[in-house]
């Protein structure tokens, strides 16, 4: 296909704005689509902090992009390039949303599912153009998180891999492509495996979860962003991996279900920062405030991971 000038984002809860911000910075006209006025109304102030963070993150900016939002599909849908699905994370409301999709959309326009997990080639499985369908999993915050996966479903023909490549270049990200589907691709299968071991260190009580923080934070936390897994194998040798391994990996949480700290406090109601509380309190003012302060400290570790790419 031709270049992504126009580009539809459906779904402007958590990562909508984001992502709708960051294709206006390349030149893009977007269109911000959802079936509630007040989400919409939300989503002009979350597009608004995004751009903040671009202008201080000092990205290129190409001319020619804007945002618009519609509460009609078909509106939203018209003569776009490319649409982008942000949808909740519930395989039959993507399956329905893309067969609108296909009514509305132009024939040659792609499809994509910004889903953390659920199989491309399920949310593709009852379209008459499955060839069209990939997935472009985008990492939380999206305009913040330089790296998208790309998920080609079992049907999805090679231009559409490429035109998904082709938009992730032109907006100045990675592209992560993987070469077979698996449930929770590859960032939510290796997070969810610190996860499961993080959580099971605080459940047997070897340390809590200040502590736990703490030693992943200046730990592991920011050398894996210069040195990643695969290269710090190298770095600390094959052989000493291979020893230690031989004896620790037996000992690691291999844990199916989900951890009693969590179930205890989700029980309880204590959801994390959308109820005030979860592992952690937090006061009305740092409710406020984390936000920003996060989004800072991403864009800085972002500027020098930019500069000192090696």
């Amino acid at each position: 296909m031709s270049e992504v000038k126009r580009a539809a984002v459906v779904g402007t809860g958590t990562m909508g704005p984001g992502m709708g911000a960051v294709l206006e910075r390349a030149g893009i006209e977007v269109r911000l689509f959802d079936v509630s006025t007040a989400a919409l109304e939300k989503a002009k102030g979350m597009v608004e902090m995004a751009r903040g963070v671009l202008d201080r993150l000092g990205t290129d900016s190409s001319p020619g992009g804007s945002i618009a939002f519609h509460d009609d599909l078909a509106e939203a849908l018209a003569d776009v390039d490319f649409v982008l699905e942000a949808a909740p994370e519930k395989l039959e409301l993507k399956q329905q949303i893309f067969g609108e999709f296909e009514q509305h959309a132009p024939a040659t326009a792609i499809l994509s599912s910004n889903t953390s997990g659920i199989p491309v080639t399920k949310i593709a499985a009852d379209l008459d153009h499955p060839g069209r369908v990939i997935g472009m999993h985008w990492s939380n915050p999206p305009h913040l998180i330089p790296m998208i996966e790309v998920i080609p479903g079992e049907r999805t023909d090679a231009a559409t891999v490429e035109a998904a490549e082709g938009l992730i270049a032109k907006v100045g990200y990675h592209p992560s492509r993987l070469r077979k589907e698996v449930p929770g691709f590859v960032e939510n299968r290796v997070l969810y495996a610190i996860m499961r071991e993080c959580l099971a260190l605080v459940d047997e009580g070897v340390i809590d979860a200040e502590g736990l923080d703490l030693n992943v934070k200046w730990g592991i936390g920011y050398k894996l962003a210069v040195i990643p897994p695969m290269q710090l194998l190298d770095v600390a040798g094959l052989d000493i991996y291979e020893n230690v391994a031989s004896y620790l990996n037996a000992d690691i949480s291999t844990e199916s279900g989900v951890s009693e700290t969590v179930t205890k406090l989700t029980g309880e109601g204590k959801l994390g920062l959308k109820t005030g509380g979860g592992l952690f309190s937090y006061s009305d003012e740092e409710l406020a405030e984390l936000p920003k302060r996060r989004a800072a400290a991403l864009v800085a570790v972002r500027k020098t991971l930019n500069e000192q790419a090696v």
